[in-house]
């Protein structure tokens, strides 16, 4: 999970950006670099590896001036290497930027820029950034209005920092989407930047968010925030507690609020390292996949209870759809107990975000007696579920606080996506055309997310109106069937209202009989293989009575003069939608708590991991 550091003001840049960086290394990273302005001059200090690389480097090897940008990187474009890493500085040496995020029409850009006599010298998307803003630049512009145009001409969910030798009394940065934060700190004659509270608090309390499709201007003697279309704002402030809780919810209001919003950022660095789309081909090391093991596997059982398992549940359709391996999903608590047929060409696939559910690990050790391959897909590093696998998948999402699983739930989404991408190369089930297809839609989820994320205010109104019920029909067919069991269980979660999901060609086989004025249906009908059937749904429960609030692709007309509600999503990949239409799910859900003035973090019975049978 990238971190980003940057510092303008009169003290020596370099350790505070460093002593920022090691305060996000609990987001993971695989290199690291700082850049400085020194008398007209960009200075960098780079390296693969953990931070103390960069540290050991930077004391061999100076470097000193203000203002300066540091950056973490896990890779997504161009493997781990001091050459990959950031920050990245233009042909004339006189820009430098810092990048979270997935530039995703940089093949294009890259194209445009060589042509124009751009050299490149890494393999990374971000590089596209600087050479693309020094273009700009040599038409005769600010740097400010070059950096504008530099923002409004990459696509996707992007966090950019750049500074220029030209004018080096400033640091520009933008927020493009919702990768990730910026936090902007306020301080006497200096100002701050970063990716999370946590690495600028020791030096100032007072900070601004910078919202989706802004950028500030920072000085040492202030900050300035406009839109991306230039218009001048007037940002909030806001006075961080000295407590660690408060100051790592920063500006949400509970740890579920913040972690929904973390989706964009965690679901680019599930990315990171394991995606190459200039090869278009996954790579996953830590699950030991070999293609003569890969051509082995006869069945695939996925295990894991709860919201893991609604995530299962999806995977069972990618890996059948994809790799065309016969999967089963059974709840943990169940597997022992089923005497599952498992040989040395099964597969138990593990998912859980703590590692260290009792069921799961037992489900796990059942596999393990059988002679079953044994993989996990995880979140918590060195778990005990991540110990005893033979293989594994680690969620790159960080820690989640919420008891109500968010993005712990859609991490695992892409991870078995990318699983059965490369289990279906190994086995020789896909062509290259396919699976090269499959690999770039990977490039839109961060962006897809982020634009639900921004719908937030709608969601609320429409909680609003739902705060009052007493039950709640969740509706899904095909891949996002699970979609429906998932939505449920977050409202009965943190709400503690009654609801439940089902397959919505089941509903005339006895749910329909709860429909009425009072049952809300709520109908997941993106564009996708099962949205005619899902129209017929719609049409059977307005026939009864009952209030249809509908997930549904912007644009879809026949939804719209139907549902009474519609939660609006983006046109996606229907295999990646999953993890598009659960996010209004998430935030209805959340807001229907809030309103009803309940605590969702801390839900009444509930623990974040289940630790006993």
């Amino acid at each position: 999970m990238c971190g980003i550091v940057g510092y303008i003001g009169p003290r020596d840049a370099t350790p505070i950006i460093l002593n920022g960086l090691k305060r996000l290394e609990y987001r993971g990273y695989d290199s690291a670099g700082v850049a400085v302005i020194n008398e007209n001059q960009i200075d960098v200090r780079r390296d693969a590896g953990k931070l103390s690389q960069l540290v050991d480097l930077v004391s061999r090897s100076p470097l000193n001036g203000a203002p300066g940008i540091g950056h973490t990187r896990w890779a997504t474009h161009g493997a781990p290497s001091a050459r990959n890493a950031h920050p990245h500085v233009s042909n004339t040496g006189k820009m430098v930027v810092v990048h979270n995020g997935i530039v995703e029409n940089f093949l294009e850009l890259k194209d445009e820029l060589s042509s124009e006599g751009a050299v490149f010298n890494s393999d990374t998307d971000t590089e596209t950034i600087v050479h693309l803003a020094e273009y700009h630049k040599s038409s005769g512009i600010s740097f400010e209005e070059a950096a504008r145009r530099t923002f409004k001409q990459i696509e996707g969910a992007n966090v950019v920092l750049l500074m220029c030798t030209e004018e080096p009394d400033k640091i520009i940065a933008a927020r493009i989407g919702n990768a990730g934060g910026v936090v902007l700190g306020l301080g006497e004659d200096e100002n701050y930047l970063a990716s999370d509270i946590p690495a600028i608090l020791e030096h100032t309390r007072k900070v601004i968010f910078l919202e989706s499709r802004q950028m500030a201007v920072v000085t040492r003697d202030g900050i300035r925030v406009e839109s991306l279309d230039g218009g001048e704002l007037t940002p909030d402030i806001h006075t961080i507690a000295f407590d660690a809780v408060s100051a790592e919810k920063g500006e949400y209001r509970h740890f579920m609020q913040k972690e929904i919003h973390e989706q964009v950022r965690a679901l680019t660095d599930t990315l990171a390292g394991r995606v190459d789309f200039k090869e278009g081909r996954i790579r996953l090391p830590e699950l030991n996949l070999t293609p003569e093991l890969a051509k082995r596997i006869q069945r695939i059982y996925i295990t894991a209870c709860g919201t893991a398992a609604y995530a299962g549940m999806v995977g069972k359709y990618l890996i059948e759809k994809i790799a065309r391996v016969p999967v089963e999903v059974v709840i943990g608590s169940e597997f022992r107990y089923s005497d599952p047929i498992v040989d040395e060409n099964t597969v138990i696939l593990a998912i859980s975000q703590s590692g260290e559910t009792a069921d799961t690990l037992a489900a796990m050790e059942e596999g393990r007696k059988k002679g079953g391959i044994i993989w996990s897909n995880v979140n918590a590093i060195g778990s005990q579920a991540m110990r005893v696998a033979d293989g594994y998948i680690s969620m790159q999402t960080g820690p989640e606080i919420g008891v109500a699983s968010t993005k712990a739930f859609t991490a695992p989404l892409v991870d078995q996506y990318m699983l059965a991408i490369l289990l279906a190369d190994m086995r020789g089930v896909i062509d290259d055309n396919t699976r090269r297809e499959l690999v770039a839609d990977l490039r839109l989820v961060p962006d897809l997310a982020g634009r639900v994320l921004d719908t937030e205010p709608e969601i609320e109104k429409v909680a609003h109106a739902l705060k009052d019920i007493r039950g709640c029909l969740y509706l899904g067919r095909g891949i996002n069937m699970p979609i429906a069991y998932e939505g449920a269980l977050k409202l009965k979660e943190i709400s503690y209202i009654h609801a439940e999901g089902y397959p919505a060609g089941e509903m005339k086989h006895g749910p329909i009989a709860l429909i009425d004025e009072e049952m809300p249906v709520i109908c997941l009908a993106p564009k996708d293989p099962w949205h005619e059937k899902m129209i017929s749904q719609i049409q059977q429960a307005k026939a009864r009575g009952g209030m249809v609030i509908a997930v549904a692709t912007e644009g879809d007309e026949l939804v719209k003069g139907m549902a009474d509600h519609v939660l609006w999503i983006p046109e996606a990949p229907w295999m990646l939608s999953p993890v598009v239409t659960v996010l209004p799910l998430q935030m209805l859900a959340y807001h229907i708590a809030t309103i009803r003035g309940l605590d969702v973090d801390q839900p009444r019975n509930l623990a974040k991991s289940v630790t006993v049978e």
